[in-house]
């Protein structure tokens, strides 16, 4: 079976690779509270023969409890230190909480946690808590950037990531602090220099109450803005629900110049 990654939608991935099926930040539901899915709800074969479930911070657009009652899970959560415990209250008591730097092992696959720049609190009034990335390590280096903002750290991924996951857009009619918009996740790609990048968290939910636009706008102007700052890198967006294959290796961009962050 070749290897393949699905957007699900929002944060919502499915990486299927080396047999393992490994999905991020479940959301599933029409609807979260005021934030509704304007787009098909997922394939119920996505939540199914899961190997682990990667959690990158507690926002209830990334942790939702309800979705994960939907999975069919025989591996573990991994969440961001301090989460079990949301975690054990769904009914799911493998748990496996990690800080950036360290890492587990999914069937083959390493799975390294790493920075992300984002207020990863469980609102409302949630105590501040670290949000992750995650660098899933196969044969194509998948980097799961979760929500962030641009921070240093990322010039280090260079040359690790063969596929990067960066969000572009949000669910409201602003993005605030903490998250990366069309230009900056440009940025980003030019840090971390990857062979691939789809662009994710675009185009999937929406707060109630506020006029659809053109749900393709952020993941357009992102394409546009990686052509023009990281020009050898390939952007592929996909619908929600649609796959792509991932190639079977070979050495990621190097990291041969610094650039800023602040570019």
């Amino acid at each position: 079976m070749s290897d393949t990654l699905t957007y699900v939608g929002h944060a919502t991935v499915l990486l299927e690779q080396a047999g393992t099926r490994i999905l991020t930040d479940p959301v599933l539901r029409p609807r979260i509270g005021h934030i509704r899915r304007i787009v098909p709800p997922p394939d119920p074969a996505h939540r199914r023969d899961l190997d682990a479930v990667l959690i990158s911070h507690a926002h209830h657009d990334h942790l939702d409890v309800p979705s994960l009652r939907m999975l069919e899970l025989r591996g573990p959560v991994v969440v961001p230190r301090g989460w079990a415990r949301v975690i054990r209250r769904a009914g799911l008591r493998d748990v496996i909480e990690l800080l950036p730097g360290e890492r587990c092992e999914i069937g083959p696959l390493g799975v390294e946690a790493l920075e992300a720049e984002h207020d990863g609190r469980r609102l409302p009034g949630g105590a501040r808590n670290q949000a992750l990335g995650y660098l899933i390590e196969g044969a194509d280096p998948v980097y799961f950037a979760g929500d962030t903002d641009l921070f240093a750290g990322m010039e280090a991924l260079a040359g690790r990531v063969g596929t990067a996951l960066l969000p572009v857009s949000g669910w409201g009619p602003r993005l605030p602090p903490g998250h990366l918009g069309p230009a900056s996740a440009a940025r980003a790609a030019a840090l971390i220099r990857p062979r691939t990048v789809v662009p994710i968290h675009w185009g999937t939910l929406q707060r109630m109450g506020t006029q659809r636009g053109d749900r393709h706008a952020a993941a357009r102007d992102f394409a546009a803005a990686v052509g023009s700052r990281a020009p050898g890198t390939e952007v592929r967006i996909l619908e929600p629900g649609e796959s792509m294959p991932l190639p079977d290796g070979g050495a990621p961009h190097s990291n041969s110049s610094k650039r800023d962050v602040s570019a």
